[in-house]
């Protein structure tokens, strides 16, 4: 069976649209813009959706102002998802998100950690204090989580640290590295290649497996960042090791 998914592009309450992605999956979307109100009816569908389970629906994959719902193509068809969404969609208003959590992340900043800060200096024409203190003294939202485990989408960056990604992405970015890319910032769990441009390098553990809750940062969290000097990194990374 072929789709043409265009043509099956419709609107929703709570200004959604819906629009499949594959055979079985579903896109419904927020709106083009990343915002905090965008981000809130993504939460507010999320959370509905995993206290009252839709029989067939398989994964949920919340991103900046969509979420992607993955279901048994043979217990589900498009259409029938979409109308039993949109009975949640008209309750989205009862829904009470919890209050966020607020985590620190200390952070070494500049030199062999930071390899980029004095790059984003110069295209800046501010000085590494500078992107220091306002990387640092923002508080940013976890709008979701992807690429790898545990890798959190923080929003919020200042308008002066908003950077393109590097040309050419790295081979290996080490783990705990915290870097920018575009008007976001966030922080590696693992050594993977990457392209963000790297301020410096956290010495806490972003995912663990041994971890209740396996990613430090969740989906709806703030999060703020933290100065130590290369004396603490040293000292918090021998304690957790």
């Amino acid at each position: 069976m072929g789709y043409t998914f265009a043509s099956m592009e419709t609107s929703a309450s709570e200004g959604a649209r819906f629009q499949p992605a594959s055979d079985q999956s579903l896109l419904i979307s927020f709106g083009q813009q990343i915002s905090l109100t965008s981000h809130q009816k993504v939460m507010k569908l999320l959370r509905l959706l995993q206290g009252e389970p839709l029989e067939g629906v398989r994964n949920l994959h919340p991103a900046y102002c969509s979420l992607l719902i993955k279901f048994d193509g043979l217990r589900l068809a498009h259409d029938e998802l979409e109308a039993a969404l949109r009975q949640y969609l008209g309750r989205l208003a009862e829904v009470n998100l919890p209050e966020p959590r607020l985590v620190e992340i200390p952070v070494c900043y500049g030199g062999e950690f930071g390899p980029d800060l004095a790059e984003v200096c110069a295209l800046r024409g501010i000085t590494p204090e500078q992107v220091i203190e306002r990387h640092s003294s923002a508080t940013y939202l976890v709008y979701f989580l992807g690429f790898v485990p545990g890798f959190a989408y923080l929003g919020g960056l200042p308008e002066e640290l908003v950077m393109p990604r590097l040309a050419a992405p790295r081979r290996r970015v080490p783990a705990g590295s915290v870097g920018v890319a575009g008007n976001q910032t966030g922080v590696y769990p693992f050594a993977t290649p990457g392209g963000w441009r790297l301020l410096g390098r956290t010495p806490v553990a972003m995912f663990r497996a041994d971890r209740g809750e396996l990613s430090l940062l969740s989906i709806g969290d703030r999060a703020r960042f933290v100065p130590i000097s290369r004396e603490e990194f040293a000292a918090r990374e021998a304690g957790r090791n």
